[in-house]
């Protein structure tokens, strides 16, 4: 055993940029390595320059690094690290991306607009990537966009594992889906965690406005358990629990992969009738989530990510670590 550590020490290293470095760092621990030495340093006029401090040379390398908020930095960085690593004769680079920026740019919803996500797609395979892994992406045809293997965690076993401990306290629980085309999620979840599926309806008043009508399934007096891939400007869960208040639920708890709370989704989240918050540390927490501090449940995908990886770097099958009921069949 002492052997194999030591040989993996040697064949894999594995980095972290500056987006999320907490949770690269759970990373290593999991697969029982120090994390890669090296430096992002920033020139005077805000130029980006990554300097590695050991010798990477035929090595199988993995970069961690979240496209979140600031985006476009996180993601010229990522790409920094990738070209660093390849005029430095790395074997293989693997950018681990737990939180991919863009990916809701995924088709052209009105005419004269990018498809962004297959652009991002075509510039990490352009710096030098070799694959990549990803977590809940919001599309399942993103995965599609790289002409590289992608390899698609999904966060359905940490929430699955999380609330199986919580069930004696929540009571009779119904899975409801936000809308209709996250059904699929919910269904997984109801028939995972025992409880009954409902969803609400939603109808299109305009191009720029929904409205949730009603409620389809029981939900009178039961703990209510939303998941959702991300938690963005936090509207549509906002409304939708006090919706389901509204139709008698006892209390609504509300799951998401990647707590992005961009914009004004701490204060909506705040007024809402939501007794807790689940995500993953697939992004940083920002300085204003304080406010739901005394609400919120942070879970780590960190052993998720390590194992896939240890199996990447092995030429093992992660099949094993796809939950494949969760993200909507997205995967």
């Amino acid at each position: 055993m002492v052997r194999l550590m030591e040989d993996l020490c040697h064949a894999i290293k594995v980095f972290s940029g500056r987006a999320n470095p907490e949770l690269a760092a759970k990373v290593c621990r999991h697969i029982g390595i120090p994390a890669g030495q090296a430096r992002t340093e920033l020139f005077p006029d805000g130029e980006l320059i990554v300097k590695l401090d050991e010798d990477v040379r035929g090595r199988d390398c993995f970069v961690i690094q979240s496209t979140c908020n600031p985006v476009n930095d996180n993601l010229l960085e990522l790409l920094i690290w990738i070209d660093c690593l390849m005029r430095a004769s790395a074997k293989r680079i693997t950018a681990v991306i737990p939180y991919f920026g863009y990916a809701r740019q995924d088709r052209k919803s009105e005419g004269r607009t990018p498809i962004t996500a297959k652009m991002v797609a075509n510039i990490i395979t352009a710096a030098g990537a070799d694959r990549v892994i990803a977590m809940d992406l919001h599309a399942a045809q993103v995965q599609g966009f790289f002409d590289l293997p992608v390899d698609h965690l999904l966060a359905s076993p940490v929430f699955t594992e999380y609330y199986r401990t919580e069930l004696p306290k929540l009571g009779k629980i119904a899975i409801v889906s936000p809308d209709p085309g996250n059904l699929k999620a919910a269904s997984y979840y109801a028939e995972t965690l025992g409880g009954d599926l409902a969803f609400i309806d939603k109808r299109r008043q305009s191009g720029t406005q929904v409205a949730m009508t009603s409620i389809v399934g029981d939900i009178e007096n039961k703990t209510v358990l939303m998941f959702d891939d991300m938690i963005t400007t936090g509207g549509t869960v906002a409304e939708a629990s006090r919706i389901l208040m509204d139709h008698g639920a006892r209390e609504v708890h509300v799951a998401a992969t990647h707590g992005v709370f961009a914009g004004p989704a701490v204060e909506r989240l705040v007024k809402s009738p939501i007794k807790r918050f689940v995500i993953t540390d697939t992004v940083p927490l920002a300085p204003q989530v304080e406010a739901l501090r005394d609400r919120l449940t942070v879970l780590s995908v960190a052993d998720l990510f390590g194992e896939a990886v240890k199996r990447i770097h092995t030429n093992q099958s992660i099949s094993i670590l796809f939950d494949h009921g969760g993200n909507g069949g997205k995967r």
